[in-house]
């Protein structure tokens, strides 16, 4: 396979052997390879500088910097880089930091052999990964709200951006939408970045996915 179509890949976590196994796993792939390791948070950083990887693992728990931490400023630094979370806990915490942390992805230790390489493309096709224990966390989670009556997601967008939002998704150019709503092309562009920045999305793929689960247009 042509090197232009490999996933560069950042490997952080303070364990050598453990490093060593991941990368064992990964380098079989002739779609992925790590480009660079990392012991600790602070030095995933810098790697992630020096070599622009697409996509870093970063274990959760890591001397002076955590994975979490790394995890948050990696995704401020580089946006366009994909962040799994590799841990040995099964923690329904850590796991909604992960998340909220940037990372689309997390992955145990102990199934790692069996879930790593799938999560690697799943965050390279810009798709969560998530182990089967995850995902009761995020129902539950979900449903709890519901009960007590907080307010669900889809709500914490205004009326104005979900009319842009639902354009953007129909395949609209910003210059279209402003002729559509009268306002200026500049505004649209606002309510737009927004858009991303609320709901945690990083382009327009990503803002039509959510608008189809939103219910604002058919897939």
């Amino acid at each position: 396979m042509p090197e232009a179509t490999q996933t560069r890949i950042l490997l952080a976590d303070d364990h050598a052997l453990v490093r060593r196994g991941v990368r064992l796993i990964l380098d079989n792939e002739p779609d992925l390879t790590v480009v660079a390791e990392a012991g600790d948070g602070a030095e995933a950083i810098e790697m992630a500088r020096a070599h622009r990887p697409d996509l870093a693992i970063l274990d959760i728990a890591m001397p002076r910097m955590t994975g979490l931490q790394a995890a948050r400023e990696l995704a401020r630094l580089q946006p366009q880089i994909r962040i799994l979370m590799l841990t040995m806990y099964d923690n329904e915490q850590y796991f909604f930091e992960a998340l909220k942390s940037g990372a689309s992805g997390y992955v145990l230790k102990s199934v790692a052999d069996r879930d790593l390489v799938e999560a690697c493309r799943a965050a390279m096709r810009d798709e969560p990964f998530l182990y089967p224990g995850a995902v009761t966390a995020l129902i539950r989670n979900y449903l709890d709200r519901v009960r007590q009556g907080d307010s669900i997601p889809d709500s914490a967008i205004t009326p104005r951006e979900e009319e842009i939002l639902k354009l953007v998704a129909e395949g609209h150019t910003s210059k279209e939408i402003a002729g559509i709503l009268v306002i200026s092309a500049k505004t649209v562009e606002r309510h737009r970045a927004n858009l991303l920045q609320k709901l945690g999305l990083r382009d327009r793929l990503e803002l039509t996915r959510y608008a189809i689960r939103a219910g604002l247009i058919e897939p």
